[in-house]
């Protein structure tokens, strides 16, 4: 089954309630942890907040080397890192908060955090450094429900009086520096692997396909992968000539985001990587099972989700060669 393009976006709905932004000018932290595709599904969290409230400095508490996505992409000011060892002690019932910490978060006037805080200790112990309007978010989306994920993690911001829902993550700015490294040739990049082996198309179907694509599409290959990668990565490269391929295994996020920037078509799975490409606004062909399909797709103007009711074995290396050439073929 071919999802096409998803094409809901900001000017397709009806136009918000004004929010006074004249007096917004103080300073809003979103606290965010979660994998890749977590944080990228919150981006348009600032997207909003950047619209509703120009003038205000916004900063962001999480892992630096996601969260910088945001702030190189024009919708945050600032990031600090979530991983301070200090941090804990806000988790602890009548924790004694450390100064530094207390001084830092005493700088906000609003606070939106998407941290696990069941028994509220976190709010509770950050109250001791001033009175702030503090916004609890979900930790994570119902895995069960019909509500996308971004949607969710939007829904915080009412009390701000900001109802858009449907917004696409944009991180097209992220790739305005981009170039071809070959003038002419066409540069798709693939990322095999996932954070599960049950999120992953054999790689045997990954190799007939591939090996297809290198005799039919004069390509350049941009291999994508972490450690947890590494084989099905390896077993691609050796299907590809030298000449033709690049190997990204463990790259900063960043780097990625440089080489995605510069490709005509993105393939994977059902992870953090095809979110960044699809909000880099790649042409995107992603391999999809067995997650809500609902609640956490990626949005994206030019994604194609394809499924099968027979699971990721099921989805042949001729659908996905199918889908990729009419992708590639829509190139202007």
């Amino acid at each position: 089954m071919v999802h096409p393009d998803f094409n809901s976006g900001p000017e397709s709905l009806p136009h918000s309630p004004s929010v006074d932004v004249s007096k917004a000018k103080g300073k809003i932290l979103v606290i965010r942890g979660g994998a890749i595709g977590d944080f990228i599904l919150t981006v348009p969290v600032f997207q909003q907040l950047r619209k509703y409230f120009p003038s205000t400095h916004l900063e962001i508490l999480g892992y630096p080397r996601v969260a910088k996505l945001a702030v190189d992409a024009g919708w945050a000011d600032a990031c600090k890192s979530i991983e301070e060892p200090e941090l804990v002690r806000f988790f602890a019932p009548s924790g004694v908060a450390p100064a530094q910490w207390l001084s830092y978060f005493s700088q906000f006037d609003i606070i939106i955090s998407y941290l696990f805080d069941p028994d509220g200790f976190f709010r509770n112990n950050i109250q001791q450094s001033g009175k702030h309007h503090y916004i609890q978010g979900p930790h994570r989306p119902d895995d069960r429900g019909r509500l996308h994920a971004t949607d969710a993690l939007l829904q915080p911001l009412e009390k701000l009086a900001v109802y858009e829902t449907g917004l696409i993550p944009d991180l097209t700015r992220l790739g305005r520096h981009a170039g071809k490294t070959e003038s002419g040739k066409l540069h798709v990049a693939l990322h095999p692997g996932s954070g599960s082996p049950s999120k992953n198309w054999p790689l045997g179907h990954w190799l007939k396909w591939v090996e297809q694509m290198v005799m039919d599409c004069d390509c350049h290959f941009i291999l994508v992968a972490g450690e947890a990668d590494r084989e099905a990565a390896q077993s691609l490269t050796s299907a590809i000539p030298a000449a033709r391929r690049t190997l990204m295994l463990n790259c900063p996020l960043e780097k990625v985001a440089q080489q995605l920037a510069g490709c005509d078509l993105f393939v994977g799975h059902d992870t953090g990587i095809s979110h960044l490409a699809a909000a880099m606004a790649i042409p995107s062909l992603v391999i999809w099972g067995p997650t809500n399909l609902e609640v956490w797709q990626p949005r994206g103007r030019h994604v194609t989700i394809i499924e099968s009711d027979e699971g990721l074995a099921g989805i042949t290396p001729d659908q996905i060669n199918r889908e990729a050439r009419r992708l590639i073929e829509m190139q202007p």
